[in-house]
């Protein structure tokens, strides 16, 4: 069965599994602006991979959604802080049974979309991958891991997101529908916005976080946090979630990142809100302490539209 996707921001996540899915013989479109854009229709686009390279030297892109008509699956990849903006840009996508979903890094992206395209039409994804733009068009995926784990809202599983899943297979990547997707986002989420906290504040990858007798606390701790936030959200993540956390982050490639610090390091906007800033006002609505993430929040705010002028 042959899938209509658009990729809503394509960027290094929705660029490489809609390139995947696009080799693979299904109808993909790439939303993008800028420089990006502008490769992708003159150069087409590239993928760097260990799982294989990868060059279409024709994808269809624009920065128009009417451009491309209503497609089966969206996928939501911009960032936390164009969020809404870009929701209000989903209604030429947007057909009876259209899946929106989301695959940004935050925990309340799926009811921000919703409150404007309506709750039906919207299911929640993660991502599993390190992956970064090399430069405009192209993409460069740093390691073995490259898997999306996708799921309704409001039931265990459907038909729409079932053949996307089966799509996603059949095109070379590891896929996973979720009856608790909720669950799924927030297991991803604790460690994520603790990596991007500490990769951040530090300006270190994970490997010489891991290896100091210092930081490798700090990472500890953020993830704790995060995990205290998600039981008080009524999230019930394993006994052992911290120590799963760290043992996945000794896994990853030692130079591994998150985006946001390498959006902090190229002087871009960054995604605190939506990481630590969330942690914290989650926190403070369930009177759970969060110390390291308020101490990231309070250093990185400052960065968040961009490198302050003269920094």
């Amino acid at each position: 069965m042959t899938l209509k996707t658009v990729v809503f921001g394509t960027g290094a996540v929705g660029g490489y599994f809609g390139a995947r899915l696009a080799a693979a013989g299904h109808d993909v479109g790439f939303i993008a602006r800028g420089a990006n854009l502008a490769a992708l229709q003159r150069d087409g686009l590239r993928i760097i991979s260990p799982k294989g390279d990868l060059h279409l030297p024709r994808v269809r892109a624009s920065d128009d959604p009417a451009a491309f008509g209503a497609a089966d699956i969206v996928l939501f990849c911009v960032k936390l802080y164009d969020t809404e903006e870009s929701a209000r840009r989903l209604a030429p996508l947007t057909g009876p049974d259209t899946a929106i979903v989301s695959l940004q890094n935050g925990v309340d992206s799926e009811e921000r979309i919703a409150a404007i395209v309506g709750q039906r039409h919207v299911a929640g994804g993660l991502a599993y991958i390190f992956a970064q733009i090399d430069g405009p068009g192209v993409i460069r995926h740093n390691n073995q891991i490259h898997k999306l784990i996708v799921g309704e809202l409001d039931k265990p599983r459907s038909d729409r997101l079932a053949a996307f899943v089966s799509a996603c297979t059949a095109s070379g990547f590891d896929a996973e529908l979720s009856a608790d997707i909720n669950h799924a986002i927030w297991s991803k989420f604790v460690f994520l916005a603790s990596l991007a906290a500490t990769t951040g504040l530090t300006r270190q990858p994970i490997g010489p976080i891991l290896a100091d007798d210092e930081m490798r606390p700090l990472l500890r701790d953020a993830i704790a946090e995060a995990v205290a936030v998600a039981a008080a959200k009524g999230i019930k993540l394993a006994p052992d979630a911290v120590d799963r956390a760290m043992a996945f982050g000794a896994t990853l490639p030692p130079a591994s990142k998150a985006s946001l610090a390498f959006d902090l390091d190229k002087g871009n906007r960054i995604e605190i809100e939506g990481l630590s800033g969330a942690i914290v006002r989650l926190g403070r609505q369930s009177n759970v302490p969060t110390p390291v993430h308020r101490a990231v929040y309070a250093a990185l705010k400052p960065f968040a539209n961009g490198r302050p002028a003269g920094v």
